[in-house]
């Protein structure tokens, strides 16, 4: 049992991919009660009229995203400066340009091109949110909705997302290509100068548990996560009523489908179908609100980074370095000082213990949860941005579960009520992973960090005596169709270890 006085028992996160809040929310119209003051109050969403040019021509933010995106907006490093700070501009070390949000449309026609072929102005684009996203609307009205939740900096996925887990991404200002990650597990693998909240938890005694969508989840890459840590989510609603659930930190993690670009995954990548990651939002929420853990439970939604969709937050004050590493040290390559946040993202906070509709404007970004958990849990902060973010735990007010929140949500826009997402099938072993562009190169976007996931996976099973030639076989990926002779390889290779001997424990 944690020692908190709010009583919250589990903490539950759910972390989807690529979708700024405007993108999302702009124009959801919610209008709810301040979480701080009290007072009446609405999201500082889109008032219709922002825009951003190209060529003299202005686009301007609209209804009606496509649930399906041609193209993968860039989001890298050098992309989210053009797209934050406006054409031309670029960084170089030091202080972070100023932002007007006036590159979005400027970036995609940089790598997609211009009309009548392409449309760049589709990263304009946003959802009429109550018709298109029924579930995220649904919850954003009913708990709380975030409006100045920051990706932790300006920059793609994988950086963003060990924020999560650890208030710093250690350095790492970019997507790691396939030959840096063999480089890492082949000196000590990726890590962290002050360890993760997963080491925090193994020395507080903490139980954790991580669910997945696929066999290969982005956070298994990291040291300290082992096989015996990841559920397949399809067990997920199960386990909950269970008997007995004693996991006290509970991580969720979609169905990519990354080398078939996304096509059949849950995560709410641009290239694949937004309403499947409505089915599961839909059904992370119904499992715990249905379940005997409710009442002492914390489920938080967060979406990784913006995507290079638009979103017209002002920016906020200067962020706090983690302070562990330094501009230029291992894994940083642009001299990124990290004390500037990202764009912002969708959030939504979800407990019996708070009360209804709330909205919340102060500043949050990713770092926000490791520091909730320590809140809660009583565990000292890990850097100096987790230790100067704001926590979530003050939302939590309520001595006495609420017990008016829907038991169900409504269904996902354009998909039947029967229809399961992915993640609730694992992949049979004999079953080949399916690959789009299969000559590219498999340093692209998260392909690396899913054969990270594989190889730290495959080395757990393995006696060292294999370690060489396992590391030989990795680096010698590089297209995304050897990629998926690999992930295939090791899948079949861990799951039959798996069968033989529950449990086997990292070599």
């Amino acid at each position: 049992m944690l020692n908190n006085t709010v009583g919250i028992q589990h903490i539950f996160v759910l972390m989807l991919e690529n979708r700024s809040f405007d993108h999302m929310l702009g124009f959801s119209g919610i209008a709810g009660t301040d979480a701080v003051t009290g007072a009446p109050t609405g999201i500082d969403g889109l008032k219709g009229t922002e825009s951003n040019s190209l060529n003299g021509k202005p686009y301007s933010v609209s209804r009606g995203a496509s649930n399906i995106m041609p193209h993968d907006p860039a989001h890298e490093f050098a992309d989210v400066v053009v797209q934050l700070c406006g054409p031309g501009a670029t960084y170089h070390g030091g202080p972070y340009p100023a932002i007007q949000n006036s590159g979005f449309v400027q970036s995609y026609a940089s790598h997609f091109g211009s009309e009548p072929a392409n449309h760049p102005g589709d990263v304009m684009n946003c959802y009429d949110t109550a018709k298109e996203l029924p579930v995220l609307q649904a919850l954003a009205q009913e708990f709380v909705v975030c409006d100045n939740w920051r990706a932790s900096m300006p920059g793609p996925t994988w950086p963003n997302r060990l924020f999560v887990h650890a208030a710093s991404s250690g350095g790492l200002d970019h997507s790691p290509s396939v030959a840096e990650i063999v480089l890492w597990e082949s000196l000590q693998g990726f890590g962290f100068k002050n360890g993760t909240i997963f080491d925090a938890f193994q020395k507080a005694g903490i139980p954790r548990r991580l669910y997945a969508g696929d066999d290969f989840p982005l956070v298994s890459a990291l040291k300290g996560i082992t096989l015996g840590d990841i559920r397949h989510y399809s067990q997920f609603a199960s386990d909950l009523n269970g008997p007995t659930y004693d996991y006290n930190y509970v991580l969720i993690e979609p169905s990519y489908d990354a080398l078939n670009d996304y096509k059949n995954g849950d995560s709410q990548h641009p290239l694949g179908d937004v309403t499947q990651g409505e089915a599961l939002i839909k059904l992370t929420y119904e499992a715990i609100r249905n379940s005997p853990l409710w009442e002492n439970s914390l489920l938080v939604i967060v979406w990784d980074e913006h995507g290079g969709f638009y979103d017209g937050g002002a920016p906020p004050a200067p962020a706090v370095a983690p302070g562990d590493t330094a501009p230029g040290s291992e894994h940083n390559q642009t001299g990124f000082t990290f004390e500037q946040y990202g764009a912002r993202v969708p959030a939504i906070v979800i407990s019996p213990r708070i009360p209804k509709n709330l909205i919340d404007h102060r500043l949050y970004d990713h770092s926000s949860i490791p520091a909730t958990v320590e809140a809660l849990c009583g565990l000292k902060p890990l850097t100096a941005r987790d230790a100067a973010a704001n926590s979530l735990h003050h939302l939590i007010s309520l001595t006495a579960a609420r017990t008016d929140a829907p038991a169900k949500l409504p269904n996902p826009a354009s998909a039947p009520a029967s229809q399961p997402v992915s993640a609730l099938t694992p992949q049979p072993a004999a079953v080949p992973t399916p690959v789009a562009r299969p000559q590219d190169s498999a340093s692209d976007g998260n392909v690396p960090a899913v054969v990270h996931a594989a190889l730290r996976q495959e080395l757990e099973v393995s006696p060292p005596e294999q370690r060489p030639a396992i590391l030989a076989r990795a680096a010698a990926i590089k297209t995304r169709q050897q990629a998926a002779q690999y992930l295939d390889a090791v899948r079949a290779k861990v799951r039959g270890v798996r069968a033989a001997a529950p449990g086997t424990p990292r070599a």
